[in-house]
Protein backbone atom coordinates (compact mmCIF):
# COMPACT_ATOMS: atom_id res chain seq x y z
CA UNK A 1 0.00 0.00 0.00
CA UNK A 2 1.39 3.40 -0.95
CA UNK A 3 1.50 6.32 1.44
CA UNK A 4 -1.38 8.12 -0.28
CA UNK A 5 -3.50 4.95 -0.30
CA UNK A 6 -2.89 4.66 3.44
CA UNK A 7 -3.82 8.32 3.93
CA UNK A 8 -6.99 7.86 1.87
CA UNK A 9 -7.98 4.83 3.91
CA UNK A 10 -7.21 6.54 7.22
CA UNK A 11 -9.44 9.50 6.36
CA UNK A 12 -12.38 7.37 5.17
CA UNK A 13 -14.59 8.54 8.09
CA UNK A 14 -13.90 12.17 7.18
CA UNK A 15 -14.74 11.56 3.53
CA UNK A 16 -17.93 9.74 4.50
CA UNK A 17 -18.90 12.71 6.68
CA UNK A 18 -18.26 15.07 3.74
CA UNK A 19 -20.56 13.03 1.51
CA UNK A 20 -23.31 13.35 4.13
CA UNK A 21 -23.05 17.11 4.53
CA UNK A 22 -26.29 18.97 3.76
CA UNK A 23 -24.36 21.36 1.51
CA UNK A 24 -23.00 18.52 -0.64
CA UNK A 25 -26.37 16.78 -0.86
CA UNK A 26 -28.18 19.98 -1.83
CA UNK A 27 -25.47 20.86 -4.33
CA UNK A 28 -25.84 17.44 -5.95
CA UNK A 29 -29.61 17.56 -6.43
CA UNK A 30 -29.65 21.25 -7.37
CA UNK A 31 -31.73 22.34 -4.38
CA UNK A 32 -28.92 24.44 -2.85
CA UNK A 33 -30.07 28.03 -2.52
CA UNK A 34 -28.30 30.73 -4.47
CA UNK A 35 -27.57 32.52 -1.21
CA UNK A 36 -25.66 29.57 0.23
CA UNK A 37 -23.85 28.88 -3.03
CA UNK A 38 -22.88 32.53 -3.30
CA UNK A 39 -21.56 32.49 0.25
CA UNK A 40 -19.54 29.38 -0.54
CA UNK A 41 -18.04 30.83 -3.71
CA UNK A 42 -17.17 34.08 -1.95
CA UNK A 43 -15.30 32.16 0.74
CA UNK A 44 -13.71 29.89 -1.84
CA UNK A 45 -12.42 32.92 -3.74
CA UNK A 46 -10.82 34.19 -0.54
CA UNK A 47 -9.38 30.74 0.07
CA UNK A 48 -7.92 30.55 -3.43
CA UNK A 49 -6.12 33.85 -2.99
CA UNK A 50 -4.17 32.34 -0.10
CA UNK A 51 -3.99 28.86 -1.61
CA UNK A 52 -2.14 30.29 -4.61
CA UNK A 53 0.54 31.52 -2.22
CA UNK A 54 0.73 28.05 -0.69
CA UNK A 55 1.23 26.47 -4.12
CA UNK A 56 3.86 29.07 -4.93
CA UNK A 57 5.53 28.04 -1.68
CA UNK A 58 5.59 24.44 -2.91
CA UNK A 59 7.25 25.66 -6.10
CA UNK A 60 9.89 27.42 -4.00
CA UNK A 61 10.63 24.24 -2.05
CA UNK A 62 10.70 21.94 -5.08
CA UNK A 63 14.13 20.82 -6.24
CA UNK A 64 12.91 19.18 -9.44
CA UNK A 65 12.44 21.76 -12.25
CA UNK A 66 9.35 20.00 -13.61
CA UNK A 67 7.72 20.04 -10.20
CA UNK A 68 8.59 23.70 -9.75
CA UNK A 69 6.77 24.45 -13.00
CA UNK A 70 3.83 22.23 -12.03
CA UNK A 71 3.26 24.03 -8.73
CA UNK A 72 3.74 27.45 -10.30
CA UNK A 73 1.15 26.64 -12.97
CA UNK A 74 -1.32 25.44 -10.35
CA UNK A 75 -0.77 28.68 -8.41
CA UNK A 76 -1.60 30.62 -11.56
CA UNK A 77 -4.69 28.47 -12.16
CA UNK A 78 -5.93 29.20 -8.64
CA UNK A 79 -5.98 32.92 -9.41
CA UNK A 80 -6.73 33.13 -13.13
CA UNK A 81 -8.80 30.06 -13.98
CA UNK A 82 -10.63 29.28 -10.76
CA UNK A 83 -11.45 32.87 -9.86
CA UNK A 84 -12.82 33.50 -13.36
CA UNK A 85 -15.26 30.64 -12.76
CA UNK A 86 -16.24 32.14 -9.42
CA UNK A 87 -16.73 35.56 -11.00
CA UNK A 88 -19.53 34.13 -13.15
CA UNK A 89 -21.59 33.64 -9.98
CA UNK A 90 -20.44 36.20 -7.39
CA UNK A 91 -18.95 39.67 -7.23
CA UNK A 92 -15.34 39.08 -6.20
CA UNK A 93 -14.91 42.75 -5.38
CA UNK A 94 -17.75 42.76 -2.84
CA UNK A 95 -15.33 42.77 0.09
CA UNK A 96 -16.37 39.60 1.95
CA UNK A 97 -14.34 38.69 5.03
CA UNK A 98 -12.89 35.22 5.52
CA UNK A 99 -14.99 33.05 7.81
CA UNK A 100 -13.41 31.40 10.87
CA UNK A 101 -13.14 28.09 8.99
CA UNK A 102 -11.63 29.72 5.91
CA UNK A 103 -9.14 31.68 7.99
CA UNK A 104 -8.16 28.58 9.99
CA UNK A 105 -7.67 26.43 6.88
CA UNK A 106 -5.60 28.96 4.98
CA UNK A 107 -3.51 29.76 8.06
CA UNK A 108 -2.77 26.06 8.48
CA UNK A 109 -1.66 25.71 4.86
CA UNK A 110 0.34 28.94 4.81
CA UNK A 111 2.31 27.84 7.86
CA UNK A 112 3.39 24.65 6.07
CA UNK A 113 5.27 26.74 3.46
CA UNK A 114 8.13 27.21 5.89
CA UNK A 115 8.64 23.53 6.68
CA UNK A 116 9.33 20.36 4.74
CA UNK A 117 8.40 19.88 1.10
CA UNK A 118 6.77 16.50 1.74
CA UNK A 119 4.63 17.86 4.55
CA UNK A 120 3.49 20.80 2.43
CA UNK A 121 2.64 18.53 -0.51
CA UNK A 122 0.67 16.23 1.80
CA UNK A 123 -1.19 19.20 3.24
CA UNK A 124 -2.37 20.44 -0.17
CA UNK A 125 -3.27 16.99 -1.50
CA UNK A 126 -6.77 16.89 0.07
CA UNK A 127 -7.74 20.06 -1.79
CA UNK A 128 -6.94 18.20 -5.01
CA UNK A 129 -8.05 14.68 -4.16
CA UNK A 130 -11.16 15.28 -2.07
CA UNK A 131 -12.42 17.93 -4.49
CA UNK A 132 -11.82 15.61 -7.43
CA UNK A 133 -13.63 12.77 -5.64
CA UNK A 134 -16.55 14.94 -4.60
CA UNK A 135 -16.76 16.45 -8.08
CA UNK A 136 -17.00 12.99 -9.66
CA UNK A 137 -19.71 11.97 -7.18
CA UNK A 138 -21.66 15.17 -7.78
CA UNK A 139 -21.50 14.68 -11.52
CA UNK A 140 -22.80 11.13 -11.17
CA UNK A 141 -25.85 12.42 -9.26
CA UNK A 142 -26.38 15.63 -11.23
CA UNK A 143 -26.24 13.99 -14.66
CA UNK A 144 -26.02 16.48 -17.53
CA UNK A 145 -24.09 19.51 -16.20
CA UNK A 146 -25.75 21.82 -18.73
CA UNK A 147 -29.10 21.12 -17.11
CA UNK A 148 -27.87 21.66 -13.55
CA UNK A 149 -27.94 25.12 -11.92
CA UNK A 150 -24.35 24.68 -10.73
CA UNK A 151 -23.17 22.44 -13.57
CA UNK A 152 -20.21 24.61 -14.55
CA UNK A 153 -18.71 24.36 -11.07
CA UNK A 154 -19.36 20.62 -10.79
CA UNK A 155 -17.93 20.01 -14.24
CA UNK A 156 -14.71 21.88 -13.42
CA UNK A 157 -13.86 19.58 -10.51
CA UNK A 158 -14.93 16.42 -12.33
CA UNK A 159 -12.74 17.33 -15.31
CA UNK A 160 -10.20 14.66 -16.40
CA UNK A 161 -7.43 17.28 -16.42
CA UNK A 162 -8.04 17.97 -12.73
CA UNK A 163 -7.91 14.22 -12.05
CA UNK A 164 -4.52 14.10 -13.78
CA UNK A 165 -3.25 16.93 -11.61
CA UNK A 166 -4.42 15.03 -8.54
CA UNK A 167 -2.46 11.97 -9.64
CA UNK A 168 0.63 14.16 -10.10
CA UNK A 169 0.37 15.50 -6.54
CA UNK A 170 -0.16 11.97 -5.22
CA UNK A 171 2.99 10.81 -7.00
CA UNK A 172 5.00 13.66 -5.45
CA UNK A 173 3.66 12.86 -1.99
CA UNK A 174 4.33 9.13 -2.37
CA UNK A 175 7.89 9.76 -3.50
CA UNK A 176 8.62 12.13 -0.62
CA UNK A 177 7.12 9.66 1.87
CA UNK A 178 9.14 6.76 0.46
CA UNK A 179 12.36 8.77 0.59
CA UNK A 180 11.80 9.99 4.13
CA UNK A 181 11.89 8.18 7.44
CA UNK A 182 9.08 7.16 9.73
CA UNK A 183 8.90 10.49 11.59
CA UNK A 184 8.54 12.43 8.33
CA UNK A 185 5.80 10.10 7.12
CA UNK A 186 3.92 10.63 10.37
CA UNK A 187 4.16 14.39 9.97
CA UNK A 188 2.94 14.09 6.41
CA UNK A 189 0.05 11.88 7.45
CA UNK A 190 -0.91 14.28 10.22
CA UNK A 191 -0.87 17.21 7.77
CA UNK A 192 -3.00 15.30 5.26
CA UNK A 193 -5.52 14.29 7.91
CA UNK A 194 -5.81 17.79 9.35
CA UNK A 195 -6.31 19.33 5.91
CA UNK A 196 -9.04 16.74 5.26
CA UNK A 197 -10.82 17.89 8.42
CA UNK A 198 -10.60 21.46 7.20
CA UNK A 199 -12.23 20.38 3.93
CA UNK A 200 -15.22 19.14 5.94
CA UNK A 201 -15.28 22.33 7.98
CA UNK A 202 -15.20 24.53 4.89
CA UNK A 203 -18.30 22.93 3.34
CA UNK A 204 -20.10 22.77 6.68
CA UNK A 205 -19.40 26.47 7.19
CA UNK A 206 -20.94 27.24 3.80
CA UNK A 207 -24.20 25.52 4.77
CA UNK A 208 -24.35 27.46 8.02
CA UNK A 209 -23.12 30.64 6.31
CA UNK A 210 -20.67 30.88 9.15
CA UNK A 211 -19.77 34.24 10.61
CA UNK A 212 -17.57 35.36 13.45
CA UNK A 213 -19.32 34.85 16.81
CA UNK A 214 -17.89 38.03 18.33
CA UNK A 215 -17.22 41.24 16.46
CA UNK A 216 -15.03 44.09 17.63
CA UNK A 217 -16.09 47.70 17.68
CA UNK A 218 -15.25 49.64 14.56
CA UNK A 219 -12.08 51.59 15.22
CA UNK A 220 -12.49 55.35 15.41
CA UNK A 221 -9.95 57.54 13.64
CA UNK A 222 -7.40 59.00 16.01
CA UNK A 223 -7.36 62.71 16.56
CA UNK A 224 -4.13 64.43 15.64
CA UNK A 225 -1.90 65.28 18.56
CA UNK A 226 -1.89 69.03 19.15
Amino acid sequence: MTFTERAWERTAPIRAAIDELPFIRALADGSLTGERFGYYLGQDALYLGQYARVLAGAAALATDPDELVFWAERARDAIVVERSLHAQHVDLAAGAAASPSCAAYTSFLLARRFGEYGVLAAAVLPCFWIYQDVGASLLAVAGDPSAHPYGDWIGAYADPAFAEQTLRVRAIVDREAAAGGGPLRERMLAAYEQASRYEWMFWDAAWRMEGWPVRGRTAQPRRPVM
